[in-house]
């Protein structure tokens, strides 16, 4: 029988076109791998237009910004498998040489639901003027001397400097020395309508797509580098080496600690809603 039987449930998947989430769900969204029963429908976008998609219900399953998870814990369940955390991977506070953050009343940001901009707002208060802008057009328009600061993500880490921009703050760094965790900083969540059968099954394809292309590398890589569009061959590398680690395959209790913390602080600093974590929060 083929997909388009009525046995099969479908279920549409969010993920972003960063180099990342495609290594890590290039086989699932390639038909290499399937999950028995359900065919999913795949859409790839901003992470930021998938954190309002999943706040709006309107994506069964999605990668989405570890902010975005304490205004959704009631409806879905964050997996674990697939998380972005780490240690010397935070957003980065930049702009033109000789700027000092203290100074700074206005910033670019790539998306209010993105965990950079609450880790802004966590330790940066003075700052309220936040300006939304695709994460992509940050840095040529902060070089461009049309804004003065902007928050910086993903492979902009390493590719700042390339634009004659400094670093004004680390806000990864900021994060470990206050809490000596890794930064949570994305994940995959999934509508608790879905059942818990179904979601354990679509966490365990997650988990068989990454080790796919741990061992499938070279024939990933076409499909990695045409969603990375203009990037170099090597910042798409390091992108993967930092952001795909040890706690993409399994948040582990520092992991699951790092999530709680994150949502803690900003629930007490008035930043996210008070709610109290379900216990079955992850699957």
């Amino acid at each position: 029988m083929g997909k388009n039987d009525a046995i099969y449930r479908a279920v549409t998947l969010g993920f972003s076109p960063c180099p990342n989430d495609t290594f890590i769900f290039y086989a699932l969204a390639q038909g290499k791998i399937e999950v028995p029963g359900i065919r999913l429908n795949v859409l790839t976008r901003d992470v930021e237009e998938l954190n309002s998609l999943v706040i709006q219900g309107s994506l069964d399953v999605s990668k989405i910004s570890l902010h975005t998870l304490g205004y959704i814990l009631d409806s879905y369940v964050l997996m674990d498998a697939g998380a972005a955390l780490g240690k010397g991977c935070g957003p980065l506070l930049i702009a033109m040489p000789g700027k000092d953050a203290r100074d700074i009343r206005r910033v670019l940001v790539p998306g209010i639901h993105t965990t950079a901009t609450l880790l802004l707002k966590i330790f940066y208060p003075h700052i309220e003027d936040m300006v939304v802008m695709r994460y992509d057009e940050i840095m040529p328009t902060v070089a461009s001397g049309r804004e003065e600061a902007g928050l910086i993500i993903h492979e902009g880490r390493f590719t700042y400097s390339s634009y004659g921009l400094t670093a004004l703050a680390d806000l990864g760094e900021l994060w470990e020395r206050e809490t000596g965790l890794p930064i949570p900083l994305g994940g995959i969540v999934a509508k608790r309508s879905l059942g818990n059968k179904e979601i354990r099954a679509i966490r365990e394809a997650i988990s068989e797509s990454l080790r796919y292309s741990q061992d499938h590398f070279q024939e990933a890589w076409p499909y990695i580098k045409e969603h990375a569009q203009e990037m170099e061959e090597d910042v798409i590398k390091n992108h993967i080496s930092l952001y795909v680690n040890e706690y993409t395959t399994s948040l582990k209790e520092e992991g699951k600690e790092a999530v709680m913390r994150l949502l803690k602080i900003a629930q007490d600093r008035k930043i996210l809603p008070s709610i109290v974590a379900p216990k079955d929060w992850i699957i």
